[in-house]
Parts: C-alpha cells; sequence; structure tokens
C-alpha cells in the first residue's frame, strides 16, 4: 500500500466551459483546466447520472495536465437535463470520441471511478489506440450479480438505509423495487417523481464511505435530484447497455495499455471481487485493495492511491 502522502491539489480554475452537440437531442457540457499544451486526461464521473463536479479536477497536477472533465448525457449541465431518451453506453462512448476530435486530442489518459470504470473500459475496448493509460476506481461491470448486490443484498450491511428506501413502498412494491421506483421517478408527478429520487439517491450516497461522513450533505436541485435518479434507473433496468463489451473476456485486448486498479475493501456499492476478476483477466495491471475504505474516491487511501496514480502516469 501506498503511503497516504498524497491528496488532492488545490482547487483548480477553468480556462474552457462549453457544450458540443452530439446528436440531433443531446448536447454534453465539458471543460478544461489545467496546462492547455499538457498531456490530456479524460475524467469519467460515475452513475450513471451523477455529473462532474469542480474537486474531480483535483486528482491532477495542473502544471503538468490538460484536464478534461465532461457530463454524460441528460447528466449536470448537458442537455435535455434527465433525458433517457438515445441514452445508451454506446451512445457514451461515440460522445468521447468526438469530443476528442473536437478538442484536437490524438491520445488521451482516461480516468474512471464506479460507473466511469465501466465507461472507460467500454471505450477503450472501442477507441483502443486513443488511450495511452487507464486509470479505474470502484470497479462497477454492470454485471447481474453487482446490480443484485446494490438492489437488496447490501441490506445485509446497511439494513437501516434499505429500510428507508423501501418504508414508503406497499408491501406489493417492496417485491420488486427497482419496478416501483422506476414507476414513482418517471412519473409526471412532481410530488410523487421528486420525493423519490431524493430517497432514491440518498440510499446510495448513505452506503458510498466505510466511516459515516461527518460533514452536512449540500442541498441538491430537484431538477438535478430527478435527472440522476431517472439515468440510472435507465441504465440499470437495462443492465446497463453492456452486454456487447463481455468485459471479463474482451479486456485482454488491453494488456498493452498500462492500468491501475483502485478498490477499496469494504467497497458497499461495489464489492471488490469484481475488480479482482478484472485484474485475473489484466494480470498487467497496478491492483491496489485499499484496506480502510469504501465506495467513496475521497476516502484518505483511495484518493492518496488515485493521486499517486496520475504522478506516476506523467511518464507514459
Amino acid at each position: 500500500m501506498l503511503p497516504q502522502t498524497y491528496t488532492l491539489y488545490p482547487e483548480i480554475t477553468l480556462y474552457q466551459s462549453d457544450w458540443l452537440k452530439v446528436s440531433e437531442l443531446h448536447q454534453i457540457y465539458f471543460e478544461q483546466s489545467g496546462n492547455p499544451q499538457g498531456q490530456p486526461v479524460l475524467f469519467l464521473h460515475g452513475g450513471p447520472g451523477s455529473g462532474c463536479n469542480p474537486a474531480q479536477r483535483r486528482f491532477f497536477d495542473p502544471a503538468h495536465y490538460r484536464i478534461i472533465l465532461l457530463d454524460q448525457r441528460g447528466c449536470g449541465r448537458s442537455q435535455p437535463l434527465g433525458s433517457t431518451d438515445s441514452n445508451t453506453t454506446s451512445d457514451l462512448v461515440e460522445d468521447l470520441n468526438q469530443l476528442r476530435k473536437h478538442l484536437n486530442i490524438d491520445q488521451w489518459l482516461v480516468f474512471g471511478g464506479s460507473w466511469g470504470s465501466t465507461l472507460a473500459l467500454a471505450y477503450a475496448l472501442t477507441y483502443t489506440s486513443n488511450v495511452t493509460g487507464l486509470i479505474l476506481r470502484g470497479i462497477f461491470l454492470s454485471s447481474a450479480k453487482e446490480l443484485k448486490w446494490f438492489l437488496g443484498e447490501s441490506e445485509l450491511f446497511y439494513p437501516e438505509s434499505w429500510q428507508t428506501l423501501i418504508a414508503t413502498l406497499s408491501e406489493v412494491e417492496q417485491q420488486d423495487v427497482l419496478k416501483a421506483y422506476q414507476n414513482k421517478i418517471f412519473s409526471d408527478d412532481k410530488s410523487i417523481s421528486v420525493p423519490a429520487a431524493t430517497a432514491w439517491n440518498n440510499y446510495e450516497g448513505s452506503i458510498m464511505s466505510l466511516l459515516p461522513s461527518t460533514t452536512a450533505a449540500k442541498p441538491v436541485a430537484d431538477d438535478i435530484q430527478l435527472a440522476r435518479a431517472r439515468v440510472q434507473i435507465h441504465y440499470i433496468v437495462n443492465e446497463c447497455f453492456v452486454a456487447q463489451y463481455d468485459f471479463l473476456n474482451s479486456v485482454h485486448k488491453l494488456s498493452h495499455i498500462p492500468t491501475t486498479i483502485v478498490q477499496g475493501r469494504y467497497d458497499m456499492v461495489c464489492p471488490p471481487l469484481t475488480a479482482w476478476q478484472l485484474k485475473q483477466v489484466m494480470p498487467h495491471a497496478n491492483f491496489q485493495m485499499i484496506p480502510d475504505a469504501g465506495h467513496s474516491g475521497m476516502e484518505p487511501g483511495t484518493l492518496a492511491a488515485l493521486v499517486a496514480a496520475t504522478e506516476q502516469y506523467k511518464t507514459i
């Protein structure tokens, strides 16, 4: 394990923020910070549905890296907010390639956590020659086993969080929690959809870290709550549109790409088995199991390992 001497870089200001029209319907928000002439690095947020935030720029040395963040279709500042039309994993992969071309980048380092690790692998398998390296955190491959864990088996460790999630559901609805929340969150009645979306999002937030957060969560606008939940449920009910990638049988094609895998030992959102399985089929990857961390990329051990990786990848 690396010593916990690495921490986030100071706050980084943008030198560009804009939108890129990627289809007749969608335009995605993107931003750039750091060194405009530096080594390009693409940060992929999780969720699906979460959106990017300023802290995510701070994993990277701004004197060295050209730091690129974006909000995926339907997320954050991308438009139309919360839209699930023409919103699949392959659509997102093509958006990344459009953005790369728009920014006149030949190759870039790709950094993704949680759902971002799924998207990073899908992108790397599709556009392998454009990827110089992969930094992956909190591995999620959208398997049935992973989704089953998130949608019920996590109750074994967080019974109070699970009970809070299902408290407003009838006994019949509790037989299929995903379907019940899908019906509520996609309701046209905001008095139904917004509280349901908030409860759904709060559930994931409550199982993110090994230790409870000591700071109060910032308020989230209703439209963001709704968009995040709608996009995430849209992906989950469609098994995240990843069948075509067949990750564990395909990633051997990436054996020439430097890869780092960082996983929290007590990750209750994306259990460690998946990261371990990925390492078995990517034996060249640098694999770090952080012994005192859950899912969040901001826990000290995980954060230190991720920043250390971005330092190491300066030389690729």
